[in-house]
């Protein structure tokens, strides 16, 4: 079983600040978690929630929120709580199974909690793996590792509101053979809801043998909560290297920095009908583009998946490797949600705030990497944004 862990308040903050700079610019807001774990205090919650390996004998599924961040803006603690326990009841009448553990669909500072704060409202009854599906966030359900299990069925797939009461839950039970078709038909009932949804799937009981077993990436909340450590101790914003240093130590994932203390001068985005948000991100190293001497684009579709240099044919980064942002002026990673993205750009000038950015590529999780069919979905949106190139090698 591993090392078991207890993971109180101040886990979970820092949680949500590694999360915020592993996720690659998606996986929810950091702006957001911050604000429902202040929340969470203020409801006078002090316990823990046990977290560890599985231990192929719980039932278990993947639970999350799922959608566009822009369409959660200003996500609150009682809607996540509302989303995860509607979800749930639909998945355990679905399932015919009480659930015993959680697992995260990605690391991302919404998404790491969601399965924390759905262990924290069930009193001790349910605890949470740890790991996720990508060691970063993904665009779409393709891009995990869960997909690679032959026996673990994606479906029945749930999906259900935020409403509080009763009568008023929207919710969707879908069954398909595949995680793509799963996100291709949940698009349009995460629209529906009003762009974002709790959703629980890859359901791992005594039916399939308990098949979350080795489907997923151990040990990425432990790396996550030690990052954030690091960052919430530090008595100074670390600088870029340091934590690429740290990534590269705490993930055994190698890390470096693409860009260091540059501005975001440009920021593209819209809000497609799958309820995932696209757009570009405009790095220079001057606040003012007209003044500057090197340019960096970013592309992203929710997450960051591509990063070009002005002065270069090829790309900085290309997912699946990680395009993570810090900043050395806040001592913080952020998202790409709108209310992130505003301490380091004014929407309504056009202009940066002045507060630095740094980019820190990631390599792929090996066994991200080595899943049948995710380094062909990453392509895949690639190829949609225009880029027909190479893919980063294992």
């Amino acid at each position: 079983m591993g090392v078991v862990y207890h993971y109180g308040l101040v886990d979970f903050q820092s949680i949500a600040a590694g999360a915020a700079v592993l996720a690659s610019g998606g996986g929810g807001s950091y702006h957001d978690a911050c604000s429902i774990l202040q929340e969470l205090v203020h409801q006078g919650w002090s316990g823990t929630v046990t977290v560890q390996d599985y231990d192929g004998a719980t039932n278990a599924c993947v639970l999350a929120i799922m959608g566009s961040p822009d369409a959660a803006d200003g996500l609150t603690l009682s809607a996540v709580q509302n989303a995860i326990s509607n979800t749930v009841a639909v998945m355990e009448a679905s399932t015919g199974a009480a659930l015993g553990a959680l697992i995260p669909v990605e690391i991302g500072p919404i998404n790491s909690l969601v399965p924390l704060l759905g262990a924290a409202m069930s009193q001790g009854a349910v605890w949470v793996v740890n790991g996720d599906g990508a060691g970063r966030a993904v665009p779409e359900l393709p891009q995990t590792t869960y997909t690679g299990g032959a026996q673990l069925a994606p479906c029945p797939a749930v999906l259900a509101s935020d409403a509080s009461t009763l009568v008023d839950i929207e919710s969707a039970v879908l069954g398909a053979s595949t995680a793509a078709r799963v996100e291709s038909l949940a698009g349009g009932v995460v629209a529906g809801f009003g762009g974002y949804s709790g959703i629980a799937m890859w359901p791992s009981n005594a039916g399939n043998g308990f098949a979350l077993s080795g489907g997923y990436i151990a040990g990425t909340l432990e790396q996550a909560r030690g990052l954030g450590q690091f960052l919430l101790q530090a008595e100074t914003p670390p600088a870029t290297a340091a934590v690429a240093d740290a990534i590269t130590l705490i993930t055994s994932r190698s890390a470096c920095a693409v860009v260091a203390n540059f501005f975001i001068t440009s920021v593209t985005q819209a809000t497609s009908s799958a309820s995932l948000d696209s757009g570009i991100i405009r790095l220079d190293n001057t606040q003012d583009p007209a003044q500057s001497t090197e340019t960096h684009y970013l592309y992203n579709l929710n997450e960051n998946l591509i990063m070009y240099s002005s002065a270069s044919t090829s790309p900085d980064v290309v997912a699946p490797d990680s395009i993570c942002y810090y900043s050395e002026s806040t001592g913080r990673g952020f998202s790409n949600a709108s209310d992130d993205l505003a301490l380091y750009f004014d929407a309504t000038t056009g202009k940066s705030t002045g507060q630095m950015v740094s980019v820190i590529a990631v390599k792929t999780a090996p066994q991200l990497y080595n899943t049948p069919g995710v380094v062909a979905s990453f392509a895949a949106l690639l190829r949609n944004m225009g880029y027909a190139g190479a893919m980063p090698t294992a």
